[in-house]
């Protein structure tokens, strides 16, 4: 009687943690994904050692084969990338990686940069959430970090830069991004560690990305 105790109960501890793990891997792949901020190219917004929740079913998301690069289908979202979303994406010249950047311009958008001055449809785009770091203006034809466009955003992608302007690698340098890459929102932080200096940004966690 024992033994049977014994082996029902491990059984059950053992079915437990397999149903835990197959709702977290739902959870994962449908509904929401953590994700760490690596590099600066957000900056202010987004710091270094920032960790992020991401939506992935307000824009849909590409769903793979978990843990793995292999594509099985694109599950549909509730709404469009809109103008200011932070989105998390795959980048299109390699598709392993995850990229974080602002959405800038939707499908039919026409996108020109002017000495570092964004407009969007002609009008002036308002960026409280930028920052320049560097005065120095690259002139139009260099490599289209200042000065660019106009461009038209095609059907189904978005033009995305990163919001610090002067150190990003964005859709200047290497174009735009396909709906069916973008794999989320960034809708809070819910950690933030500068590593350099080993210790918690504790003000910075709950802060809603916008």
């Amino acid at each position: 009687m024992k033994k049977q105790k014994k082996k029902s109960s491990l059984r059950e501890t053992i079915e437990a943690i397999l149903v835990a793990f197959a709702i977290a891997l739902v959870i994962r792949t449908f509904v929401i994904q953590a994700f760490k901020i690596p590099s600066g190219s957000m900056i202010p917004t987004l710091q270094v050692g920032d960790h992020l929740l991401v939506n992935k079913f307000l824009l849909g998301t590409p769903v793979d084969v978990p843990f793995t690069n292999i594509h099985l289908f694109n599950m549909p979202g509730l709404r469009n990338p809109q103008r200011g979303d932070v989105i998390v994406f795959k980048y299109p010249e390699d598709p392993t990686r995850d990229f974080i950047k602002r959405v800038i311009g939707v499908e039919g958008d026409s996108i020109e940069s002017k000495d570092k001055t964004l407009f969007v449809n002609g009008r002036r785009l308002v960026e409280p959430y930028t920052q320049h770091v560097d005065s120095f203006i690259k002139p139009a034809g260099m490599d289209g970090r200042d000065n660019f466009g106009p461009v038209t955003v095609p059907k189904d992608r978005v033009f995305v830069m990163g919001d610090n302007r002067d150190q990003s690698y964005d859709s200047r340098f290497w174009g735009f991004v396909d709906l069916s890459m973008i794999k989320g929102k960034a809708m809070i932080i819910y950690w933030s560690w500068a590593s350099d200096r080993t210790w918690v940004r504790f003000s910075r966690i709950g802060r809603l990305i916008r």
